[in-house]
């Protein structure tokens, strides 16, 4: 980054919890899911048991093995008289049959289509905004939140063996309240779009009798209230680190006062660790990160890129006592755009949890990057990031970003 942008960074003292996010609540359980292995079967479990109500949003929603499942399950529910309703992101439902989402609505479940997408190619700014978090919430007792679509861990992974990398987390207790609040939410605007408006009342039915021992707070990103609040929330716990930081994200072109934060942490001694992608499924987003590895690395900033299968989930371990899974990337799409959503756990015995299961995954797919490797690529590897990075900026000056995120 160049010294005079540098200049104009006010520097940071401890951060107190961002604005607007919800507050902390107590007496959780959280469950951590590793990959599509863990998910699936805990999310039909709970789908199964339903008995008045059930509520999804996610991203991507294929008609898969993996999504036949869960929509057998939905239908199942349907026709016992749970009252099941479904947001699938626009743009998620690339790949997806229209003869898959029909059967959905012909079993009763009420669907909702965020942004629907008419057209393959469109100049509208609008579009980049999509629904990109991943919840399911069963009967106010159960909900599920991550990074983890409704897609197969092999569909679409990039390996025939390996399984996409990815987390969610299962929840009970009082912290469900504040989930289905945002869910209850999106669906009365969703409505309201559509022209299909009810006077509904924002109630939540969640169980808010005491699940565990864990507090916990439910962070939003949207476009109107919360437009900052999955950001600061990294910002908070980076310059309050004081002796180790791991982040895990697959898209990874954080605004220039987050990168400044990170450098300036392993400046000051913290053991600063990134894991990101090393298959790409968006080679022009991975050419514009790589442009940023050098200034990251001579600051002292570990990188590690993901080889052995595609990255998909968005994690952090801050220190011993907090930690975050969700669906928001560090990119500007999921912190300037998106409608996200993430879990951040104050509790050490969780956060040591997903510290081990990052590590565990780093020894076995991970490449460390040095920087005399770096620092020696050939001239044309490192034209192609920079001009990746420029056309990456040239992006988000149309979209209206480029003060937040560019330098």
């Amino acid at each position: 980054m160049p010294s005079r942008i540098l200049k104009n960074i006010p520097p940071r003292k401890k951060r107190q919890p961002p604005p607007g996010s919800a507050a902390v609540t107590s007496n959780n359980s959280i469950v951590l899911l590793k990959n599509g292995s863990d998910f699936f079967p805990s999310l039909l479990t709970a789908i199964d048991s339903a008995t008045h109500d059930i509520r999804i949003e996610t991203f991507i929603f294929r008609d898969d093995a993996s999504g036949q499942h869960i929509a057998t399950a939905l239908k199942n529910a349907a026709g016992r008289g749970v009252s099941v309703r479904l947001v699938i992101d626009g743009m998620g439902l690339w790949g997806t049959h229209e003869s898959f989402l029909n059967g959905l609505k012909e079993a009763g479940i009420e669907l909702a289509i965020f942004r629907p997408e008419r057209r393959f190619f469109s100049l509208k700014k609008g579009r980049l905004r999509r629904v990109h978090r991943k919840i399911a919430l069963i009967d106010g007792r159960i909900g599920f939140v991550g990074g983890i679509n409704l897609i197969g861990d092999l569909t679409e992974a990039m390996s025939d063996t390996e399984p996409r990398y990815d987390y969610a987390v299962r929840i009970e207790g009082p912290l469900l309240a504040d989930i289905y609040l945002a869910v209850n939410r999106l669906w009365r605007v969703l409505l309201w779009s559509s022209l299909r408006y009810q006077r509904e009342p924002l109630y939540s039915p969640a169980n808010i009798a005491p699940a565990g021992g864990m507090d916990a707070r439910f962070v939003v990103r949207d476009n109107l209230r919360y437009r900052r609040s999955i950001e600061d929330e990294y910002l908070s716990a980076i310059t309050s680190a004081k002796n180790s930081i791991l982040i895990v994200s697959p898209y990874f072109l954080p605004g220039r006062i987050l990168r400044h934060e990170l450098r300036e942490a392993a400046k000051r001694g913290v053991v600063v660790t990134l894991l990101l992608q090393g298959r790409a499924d968006h080679p022009l987003l991975q050419l514009a990160t790589r442009a940023l590895y050098e200034s990251l690395l001579e600051a002292g900033v570990i990188i590690y890129e993901y080889e052995i299968a595609m990255l998909h989930g968005k994690v952090a371990v801050i220190d011993d006592g907090w930690a975050t899974v969700g669906s928001s990337n560090l990119d500007p799409c999921s912190l300037f755009l998106n409608r996200e959503a993430n879990i951040v756990v104050l509790n050490s015995g969780f956060a040591n949890e997903l510290r081990d299961s990052v590590n565990a995954e780093i020894a076995r797919g991970g490449r460390r990057l040095q920087i005399h490797d770096w620092q020696r690529r050939g001239r044309w590897a490192r034209i192609k990031s920079w001009c990746a990075y420029g056309f990456a900026r040239l992006i988000a000056g149309w979209v209206g970003f480029q003060n937040q995120w560019g330098g």
